[in-house]
């Protein structure tokens, strides 16, 4: 085998020298000990590790064996391998290798320090960088120097090339043709450059979407399963409720049977008795016998009468019983499931809470505004704000923002309010008269709470709530162009409250009114 076939074994596929300390894998494969171990801290960072030569992946950083043969075979070799004995020397330094310095196109020589001082400095001699292969500057048709480029042409050319084959075309000096193609290399590198960085940027904004989107889907998935989880909660408690209520309709509806077929049995065995009462008369020959029984027998016929109408009204009832409670039950579990769809599809949809804050320009002397525009408070002490036609004279205060398009909504703690109201209206609200508090006009919706009693107002009409209020935080939910306006109480399961269904007809703005504590906007 060749020298250089065997350097090609003992080298380490990473560094490309011989080996130094060598390892096995094993996958079989060599290498050295500080090249193996920078790789694999590299991969360490991704969690998979792999072979650099074959790609076998390890489930575990794989344990290094030291290869004592193959590191002695690796030493042997170094060790007689003839030195190489590399560079360009001295042409005229005869009896020793001097390192050149120069090389003379002219004369077709490398010089030393020594030989280039003592060196002809006329015009003919053009003195270069090291040539290491000589033939490759030198005319492969005269074997002259190459000195002159033919931009026509495009080659490099000797003298004799110039004065016949290329005769009239035009030559340049090679320093002076170099110096012009090193120009519009510059002018390419830096548009090369700039389109470099460019592909940066657009790699760097794309990793930077792409994180963004995973982080999104990482978002939207964790929302998923928790609605899910609310809904498998949800139908939980309703599979409970049912159940508890078939249960509850079937021990009534049994117990009324038993009664039934209890009285039955009774009036069954009266009935028999009466019946070999009225055979024995038949079969009586004494006439006289037979007509004094006959007052009994009418009774005896009125009480069976009474008995059937009797029956007639025990069926009523005992239908009565088996279908009514099924029907309030049915309609109360649609409206859960209602409520918990309807709950879910805005939860999926809805980004973020809208950041409301209160206009102190429109907020009644007897409000006091908090510093951070969150909390509305009714006040003993009038704020001596001056009179706008935006201001309510009492209780009530708008937000800075209003709404004219998609979905929003914001939510509100009223734990420090015994009376309140809150929800959204038209800016052309009235300020004044009987009909500027929220609800008690057809240009405003709210929820209002008077003490321990909650309604819906619009337009003077009040609507009740189909279940108690538990807690004291709201979400009032505004989908503009669907015309939807809804509330929900956000305890745990969220429950949706009520929704006005109407078409807007101008921007909305949301509307708090105090009439005893505080209400604060907590999103």
């Amino acid at each position: 085998m060749a020298s250089t076939d065997v350097r090609d074994e003992l080298s380490c596929s990473i560094c490309l020298d011989l080996y130094t300390d060598p390892v096995t894998l094993r996958c079989g494969h060599n290498f050295c000990r500080g090249c193996i171990d920078r790789v694999l801290d590299t991969q360490k960072e991704s969690g998979v590790f792999s072979c650099p030569d074959c790609r076998a992946e390890f489930e575990e950083r794989p344990a290094l064996h030291r290869n004592i043969t193959l590191r002695n075979i690796a030493e042997h070799f170094l060790s007689t391998e003839p030195e190489q004995k590399t560079g360009v020397f001295c042409t005229y330094c005869l009896h020793s290798q001097v390192p050149s310095l120069k090389f003379c196109l002219h004369c077709e020589a490398s010089l030393c320090g020594d030989h280039l001082r003592a060196h002809s400095r006329s015009v003919e001699h053009v003195l270069s960088d090291l040539i290491t292969n000589l033939e490759s500057r030198k005319c492969s048709v005269h074997k002259k120097i190459l000195e002159y480029y033919c931009s026509e042409d495009a080659t490099c050319i000797c003298v004799y090339c110039s004065a016949r084959v290329h005769r009239g075309h035009k030559l340049e000096m090679l320093d002076e043709a170099s110096m012009k193609k090193k120009e519009r290399l510059k002018r390419i590198l830096e548009k090369l450059t700039s389109k470099k960085e460019e592909l940066e940027k657009r790699l760097q904004s794309l990793q930077h979407c792409r994180k963004k989107e995973q982080k999104k889907a990482s978002g939207l998935t964790e929302k998923v399963t928790a609605m899910v989880q609310d809904v498998r909660r949800h139908l939980e408690n309703l599979e409970k409720k049912v159940l508890t209520e078939i249960s509850r309709l079937e021990e009534q509806v049994l117990a009324s049977f038993s009664n039934l077929i209890h009285q039955l049995e009774k009036e069954k065995d009266e009935l028999s008795m009466k019946l070999g009462h009225v055979e024995e008369l038949c079969n009586l020959t004494d006439p006289l016998t037979v007509l004094q029984e006959r007052e009994s027998e009418r009774v005896d016929f009125c009480d069976t009468e009474e008995a059937e109408e009797e029956d007639r009204r025990e069926e009523d009832k005992k239908q009565q019983i088996a279908g009514g409670p099924d029907v309030a039950l049915i309609t109360e579990t649609l409206h859960a499931l209602s409520d918990m769809i309807r709950h879910m599809r805005r939860g999926l949809y809805l980004q973020k809470s809208t950041d409301v804050v209160l206009d102190i320009n429109t907020a009644a002397n007897n409000i006091h505004i908090s510093d951070d525009l969150k909390i509305a408070s009714w006040s003993e002490v009038n704020q001596s704000r001056p009179q706008t036609p935006e201001r309510f004279p009492q209780y009530q205060v708008l937000s800075t923002r209003s709404f004219s398009a998609g979905q929003h909504f914001f939510e509100v703690d009223t734990s420090e309010s015994s009376s309140w109201r809150v929800g959204m209206c038209y800016p052309s609200m009235s300020r004044g008269g009987d009909q500027y508090l929220s609800g008690q006009n057809d240009k405003s919706w709210s929820l209002r709470k008077s003490n321990q009693d909650y309604n819906l107002k619009h337009n003077r009409c009040g609507t009740p709530l189909r279940h108690s209020i538990t807690c004291h935080r709201f979400r009032i939910y505004l989908d503009y162009e669907a015309g939807q306006l809804s509330f929900y109480e956000l305890c745990d399961p969220i429950r949706h409250i009520h929704t006005f269904t109407t078409t807007f007809t101008e921007q909305l703005y949301a509307i708090v009114s105090v009439f005893h504590g505080s209400v604060t906007i907590t999103n």
